[in-house]
């Protein structure tokens, strides 16, 4: 599990991993009944699952996803010994959404639950339920059912009936069965026979086009990051002032002019590969299972939060953070003594040494960032942005030497510099602490407080801009220009809008770095969206009878996804209107627990299957009629149960939400 950058389950809303509108089939359970005596026997289940995905077995609290549990319908013959035992090696880590310690199984998930035969004949009908997730969404519970009978003499002597094992696909089981007198009793008719609105229209929903999947833009946005990390090293005091050093060094060892860019294009492209290799020993050193686990562990989230304070108090003048001088010394004395190709690359990385008190900062922070993200290659491509945008000022210099003459002098503009990207990383450390936060409960930074801290520091950064605050390296005498006014002025204006985020308002800018919305104590927003209806045949009557077109909310209570579309979008003007008055909405929990008034059986995949729960009637209504089971999941229907457009996943892009439902009215209207 896990989630992105900060933090799981937060950087999915910056790199908005979609959701596809398709069935899944992630795990597939099988299960068996082993004798262990004559009187004593076990029920193994073991389940298979797809890369990326896995299954918890953690008690996990209302709200969270579904833990493995063994369920009884019936049992005769028999009784229960202790309970369900996850069996192998489990993964145990602090999840920061649900605030808890959870523990699940990768790769293969085994449980066993045993039994003690009483004599006699026994009869033993019930089912495993678990809970699945990948990085983007978790599925709804899903059941396995299992079935045996057999006899034992009274002595507990006999041979128990051999156990079948069969393969049970997720949500498709199948095992041993028995006489439905003997089992769950059976629903008087299936769901399809009870109403035409249960009638599939998989092909109708298809012939709209399928909700497309919105590209990953995660490398162009760790790349894009990276080259505006290393322009803003570009203007710090310990690189600026080296550029027409080392460009003129380069023009004057030679007569020749040509070498001598040739020289410098060397010189940039070293710099690439110093950087860039650095990305990959990240990588190398952690590893990308390691890597993915960072984003959600409370200890290197606390430990990149004071990592970046330090960075912060570095920048604001407090000290100054340098490498040992005898290091770049040793290499600076290797590139005199040497010649050719090998001289300009120590060169680049006396460069890379030398300025490390004003790039270290950006770079531990470009690092943590993409580090987190679990990606392989996110710290190569990170550090590949920043080190061309270092490079390109020398390369380009070289090739214009009479740039230089307009190069802006060094000054205290170069600390404002400095000190501005403190700010900034003593924001974003906030960010990392929330995780630690909250995956330990200890509500220290809920989201007010979070907000208040925020409103402040870009408040201060405002006030720092005007010349209203002053660090130990900043010049006495230096003005404040037209450009620090206007930065100022964005500083400032920012501190205001998040102002009404402390009662409780959405502040879609800052959702994905703030706290979740439940961590608010003081909440005066209320959010004008309401489902009229939370069942789906009373739902589709209503629409029916007012003439109304129908969305199905497809959610669970669970689903981290789900309350960002409705903070984010159902919030605006536009999508609010629609939902509430030109549209029935009906928003189906596809993990609501409250038990059916009886279970019903269906056929699936040519597997019988009991629903016990309104979220497993809402979880096969789901899967039957759309033929997709990931959540949030949006259709709009006319009152005959007839799709109205293509489904829509998770893409918290208004205007494409506001095509969706104004396509779907002018469809209803035809």
């Amino acid at each position: 599990m896990k989630r992105r950058i900060t933090l799981s389950w937060l950087l999915m809303a910056l790199i908005c991993l979609p959701m596809f509108a398709q069935m899944q089939d992630p795990v597939r359970f099988k299960t068996e009944w082993k004798n262990l005596s004559a009187n004593e026997a076990e029920i193994i289940f073991t389940g298979t699952m797809n890369q990326g995905w896995h299954v918890y077995s953690t008690d996990l609290q209302e709200g969270g996803p579904t833990s493995a549990t063994f369920n009884i319908d019936k049992i005769e013959g028999a009784e229960l010994v202790g309970k369900l035992t996850p069996i192998g090696k489990e993964i145990k880590q602090m999840d920061p959404i649900f605030e808890m310690e959870v523990k699940f199984f990768e790769g293969t998930a085994k449980f066993s639950q045993k039994v003690k035969l009483t004599g006699g004949n026994y009869l033993i009908t019930g089912y495993l339920e678990f809970g699945a997730c990948n990085d983007q969404n978790c599925l709804p519970p899903t059941s396995v059912d299992f079935s045996y009978k057999g006899t034992v003499a009274a002595a507990a002597s006999a041979t128990a009936a051999p156990a079948k094992t069969e393969e049970a696909a997720a949500p498709a089981e199948s095992t041993e069965t028995v006489d439905s007198t003997a089992a769950v009793t059976t629903a008087p008719q299936t769901l399809q026979e009870a109403t035409d609105y249960w009638k599939p229209v998989i092909k109708e929903l298809s012939n709209y086009g399928s909700t497309e999947e919105k590209e990953s833009h995660s490398w162009i946005y760790i790349f894009f990051t990276g080259l505006v990390g290393g322009i803003l090293a570009l203007f710090t005091p310990c690189v600026w002032p080296i550029i027409p050093m080392t460009v003129s060094f380069f023009l004057k060892r030679t007569k020749d002019k040509k070498k001598g860019i040739r020289d410098a294009w060397t010189y940039g492209a070293s710099i690439v590969v110093i950087y860039v290799a650095l990305g990959l020993a990240i990588t190398l050193i952690f590893g990308a299972s390691a890597l993915n686990a960072l984003s959600t562990n409370a200890i290197f989230n606390i430990l990149f939060f004071l990592m970046l304070v330090i960075f912060a108090a570095s920048f604001f003048g407090a000290f100054e953070i340098t490498l040992p001088s005898k290091w770049s010394n040793a290499v600076d004395s290797k590139a005199e003594a040497t010649t050719g190709l090998l001289s300009i690359f120590l060169m680049a990385f006396t460069l890379s040494l030398v300025s490390f008190s004003c790039t270290g900062p950006i770079i531990g922070f470009l690092l943590v960032e993409v580090s987190t993200t679990g990606s392989v290659v996110a710290p190569a491509i990170g550090m590949l942005g920043f080190a061309i945008a270092l490079a390109l000022p020398f390369t380009l210099f070289a090739m214009f030497p009479s740039w230089l003459k307009s190069m802006p002098k060094s000054g205290g503009w170069m600390n404002v510099i400095k000190v501005v990207l403190g700010f900034l990383e003593l924001a974003f450390a906030l960010k990392f602490l929330s995780v630690a936060d909250l995956a330990y409960g200890w509500r220290l930074l809920d989201r007010e407080t979070f907000l208040a801290l925020w409103i402040v520091i870009f408040a201060l950064l405002g006030m720092y801009l005007l010349g209203k605050i002053k660090f130990p390296h900043d010049d006495d005498n230096n003005k404040v220009g037209v450009g620090r006014f206007f930065l100022a002025l964005i500083s400032l204006a920012f501190a205001v809008y998040m102002i009404p985020g402390l009662w409780g308002a959405p502040l879609k800018a800052v959702s994905a770095f703030a706290p979740p919305m439940q961590t608010q104590d003081f909440n005066l927003y209320k959010n004008e969206v309401h489902a009229k209806f939370t069942d789906f045949d009373a739902g589709m009557e209503y629409a029916r009878q007012n003439n109304k077109p129908v969305m199905i909310d497809f959610t669970g209570y669970g689903c981290v996804n789900c309350r960002k579309m409705e903070l984010a979008v159902w919030t605006d003007p536009k999508v609010s209107q629609m939902l509430n008055d030109d549209y029935v909405l009906i928003t189906l929990y596809v993990d609501e627990k409250t038990k059916l008034p009886e279970p019903i059986k269906v056929t699936e995949n040519g597997t019988e299957r009991t629903l016990r729960t309104i979220g497993d009637k809402w979880s096969y209504l789901q899967r039957s009629k759309f033929g997709a089971n990931a959540q949030p999941f949006y259709v709009l229907l006319d009152n005959e149960g007839m799709p109205l457009n293509k489904s829509y996943s998770y893409d918290e892009d208004i205007a494409k939400y506001v095509d969706f439902l104004q396509t779907g009215l002018k469809n209803y209207k035809k």
